[in-house]
């Protein structure tokens, strides 16, 4: 199937598929569409032509091949595109199968920071979406958000949530920070570093607060130095982080890592320095990604429902299409620990070094 192809079945087509087709620039197609002059009667055949052959009618009047409702994907422009992130592919293929069993199409537009994604979307297909989900946040602000919101027919977020009365499809994030540590503490370990991520993102932060408060809760504090921030300077998640954990004078005895490709980093670096896992030091996460079963050794995480997660907020949008007045609610999705080999009790004489003496204690 070609790329073409692909988009005539799933995407409501716009002027730029039309541009590409005819083998035009944009700016002539929207001249044939608004019947200006500016265009040779050649090119302007051939965008006819396009037009006919992908179903574009201008202003978004659907012909009778192809009346189908539109939902709309946003997501923010990330550094790894995310047809490169396990994560959200997951995520996005439950979005596009239950869309598809559902009878709507799907375009997926990219947040471009000071663009108004709705009069982008509206640009790019001659009318707006019948609805929109907002997939995770980053540079998708609250303020951005609330804007969408007030704009839009349906909205749904995933990943990403607002106390706003606005509906959320989230994983149950700050319960996966809080499971996976506990694993780490029933082990024994009690000097645990950690790995976090951005603070613009909504759901690493509940992570790493499901982490800290698993700390507290054993007594054992939170220690700034054993959480490192994260760092641009590497294009691997967390192997930056990894290697200033490794360089304390008392290396943790385990690691946190708020999601499976911040892990990976952290393997790798941890494996720079002659260290092995778990022998020498521990290490866990969050998301349970494809790759994570077949790491090296392959990773204790927590397994986030990514295609349910897509799922779920499609079935929700449609609802909503479809006249429900259900109040707007945050739904949390339950995952569950993943133990692999990449977790072990610490070493003796690590445990001893940071486990106070009490034999003494009556």
């Amino acid at each position: 199937m070609t790329p073409r192809d692909k988009a005539s079945t799933t995407i409501f087509p716009n002027m730029r598929d039309v541009a590409a087709l005819a083998g035009v620039s944009l700016s002539a197609v929207s001249l044939v569409v608004n019947d200006r002059r500016g265009v040779g009667p050649d090119k302007r055949a051939r965008v006819v032509a396009a037009m006919h052959e992908l179903g574009y009618v201008p202003g978004g009047r659907l012909s009778t091949a192809s009346e189908k409702k539109v939902l709309g994907l946003l997501m923010e422009s990330l550094a790894v595109p995310v047809y490169n992130d396990g994560f959200y592919m997951r995520i996005i293929a439950g979005i596009e199968d239950a869309a598809d069993r559902l009878g709507y199409r799907l375009l997926l537009h990219r947040y471009r920071p000071g663009v108004d994604p709705s009069s982008d979307i509206r640009e790019l297909m001659g009318r707006d979406v019948d609805g929109l989900i907002v997939a995770n946040d980053g540079d998708l602000t609250a303020d951005v958000i609330r804007q969408i919101a007030g704009r839009a027919r349906a909205v749904v977020l995933v990943e990403n949530y607002l106390s706003e009365p606005v509906h959320a499809v989230t994983a149950d994030n700050f319960t996966a920070g809080l499971t996976v540590t506990n694993h780490l503490i029933e082990l024994g370990h009690r000097r645990i570093g950690a790995l976090p991520g951005p603070q613009k993102y909504s759901s690493l932060c509940d992570r790493m607060r499901g982490h800290n408060v698993a700390l507290i809760e054993h007594g054992l504090g939170i220690d700034g130095a054993l959480q490192p921030r994260p760092s641009v300077s590497h294009p691997k998640k967390g192997y930056v982080q990894m290697h200033e954990l490794l360089a304390l004078q008392e290396r943790p005895t385990a690691v946190f890592a708020v999601s499976d490709q911040t892990a990976f980093g952290a393997m790798e670096a941890i494996k720079e320095v002659g260290l092995r896992i778990p022998d020498d030091i521990s290490i866990v996460a969050i998301d349970d990604v494809a790759e994570s079963a077949y790491s090296s050794p392959p990773l204790t995480t927590f397994h986030v429902p990514k295609y349910k997660l897509g799922e779920t907020a499609v079935a929700l949008l449609h609802d909503l299409l479809s006249g429900s007045s259900r109040a707007p609610a945050k739904t949390v999705l339950i995952g569950y620990l993943a133990p692999r080999q990449s977790c072990a009790p610490p070493r003796t004489k690590q445990l001893a070094s940071v486990v106070p003496d009490r034999s003494g204690e009556s």
